[in-house]
């Protein structure tokens, strides 16, 4: 994953950081054993996960075909190898 530069775009380091928030917040109404805060914790890992999903759609993710090059690569490697 090293070379495809996975995961590093706005939209996926915005998501990340919304859902870990949630995933804290969440953590920590659990500990003090309230619901309803448990509740709206996750209801912010989800809306991480929207945000994410929405920034990508508008451009700010990772292009859909930015692996075709990885693969061409790895395939002419692999192609190489046998003969």
């Amino acid at each position: 994953m090293a070379g495809s530069s996975h995961g590093h775009t706005p939209a996926a380091w915005t998501g990340v950081t919304i859902a870990f928030i949630g995933f804290c917040v969440s953590g920590a109404f659990m500990v003090l054993a309230q619901p309803a805060g448990f509740w709206a914790g996750l209801a912010v890992v989800v809306l991480g996960g929207v945000v994410g999903w929405i920034m990508s759609s508008m451009g700010m993710g990772q292009p859909k075909d930015a692996h075709k090059a990885l693969l061409m690569s790895h395939e002419v490697e692999t192609a190489s190898a046998k003969s």
